[in-house]
């Protein structure tokens, strides 16, 4: 027996509710797990930790600049002057791996610190968490990270994901949209930092007119330079109670010199995941005669381990050149 077209569209609906339940069942787990409470910290202190960030100068000149006129403005307005109107939300602009996360999730606290934000912590989202697969998810998304985030900071880590691609069923817009209504009816307990590939932010600031209002104040994350990879590499064995020997010093300098530059390149990110493969490398190494290994063994990494690290990246290491005289 043939269905109706009203069996079809109620079965169409049935399941569009239960995909609706089940995103927002997935998103109010998310919200649970992010009610935990960041321990307060003072704003000298917060400041101290950004200045401790290795490289980033620029950035942290820009960053000092933004909490000196909030700070001015606040002081003003206590004294009845007029408060020059500006907007709290920001564009990162960066390649992956420059600080970004980290600096958002200081900037946070700080607005904490100074009474701008209540609980002054970050929701980290991408594309992902804002947009949905079917018509009329994506407002549910968006809204739903826009709550996680309030009182605190919502960082949209390649933002310019959300501008409207090839495809003509393309939700990114509506996501925009969402959001640019939802910064304004949160206007008082809600900061929201875009982050992304230069050029393509520029781009995704270009795709809707009210995008520009909004975010007024760029910070640009230049990448880090060889010398700062090398001290960001060694500050990761430091906090995880390895040393460098001066052999594998030198070969990770050479294999960062090496490495390919670019808007593709990991940065810190890349840094990272380098001395990560670098511990499993030192692990093979000492395992056949882990007996045998001393304390100082156990925390040296060779010029070995960093070059192993490098071959199973797909890094190869730039060894000097050797040059001869004609005879």
């Amino acid at each position: 027996m043939s269905r109706s077209p009203l069996e079809d569209a109620a079965e169409a609906l049935k399941a569009l509710g239960e995909r609706v339940r089940q995103t927002v069942g997935d998103e109010l787990a998310e919200q649970l797990g992010s009610l935990k409470q960041e321990p307060e910290r003072s704003l000298e202190e917060l400041q101290a930790e950004l200045d401790s960030l290795i490289g980033l100068e620029s950035v942290k000149s820009q960053v000092h600049a933004l909490l000196a006129f909030l700070q001015v403005q606040a002081r003003r307005q206590e004294h009845g002057l007029a408060e020059v109107a500006t907007s709290q939300h920001l564009v990162f602009l960066g390649n992956p791996g420059t600080g970004k996360t980290t600096v958002a999730r200081l900037l946070a606290q700080m607005y904490r610190a100074m009474g701008l934000l209540k609980r002054g912590h970050l929701v980290e989202v991408d594309r992902a968490g804002l947009v949905g697969e079917y018509v009329g998810t994506t407002a549910l998304k968006t809204d739903r990270a826009v709550k996680r985030a309030l009182d605190g900071v919502l960082f949209i880590d390649e933002a310019y994901a959300l501008a409207r691609g090839e495809t003509r069923q393309d939700f990114g817009p509506e996501a925009i949209e969402a959001l640019l209504k939802r910064m304004e009816d949160y206007r008082h307990r809600l900061v929201v930092i875009v982050a992304g590939y230069p050029v393509l932010m520029r781009a995704f600031l270009e795709s809707n007119p009210g995008l520009h209002s909004r975010f007024s104040r760029e910070i640009s994350f230049p990448d880090y330079s060889t010398d700062q990879l090398v001290a960001i590499t060694e500050k990761f064995a430091a906090d995880a109670e390895y040393r460098l020997d001066e052999g594998a010093a030198a070969a990770l300098r050479r294999i960062l010199e090496g490495a390919k530059r670019g808007e593709r390149f990991g940065n810190a990110r890349f840094a990272r995941t380098l001395f990560e493969q670098a511990l499993n490398a030192h692990a093979v190494r000492l395992a056949a005669r882990l007996d045998e290994a001393t304390p100082q063994e156990l925390q040296t990494l060779t010029a070995e381990d960093i070059t192993d690290a490098a071959a199973a990246l797909g890094e190869e290491e730039q060894r000097p050149r050797a040059f001869f005289r004609r005879r």
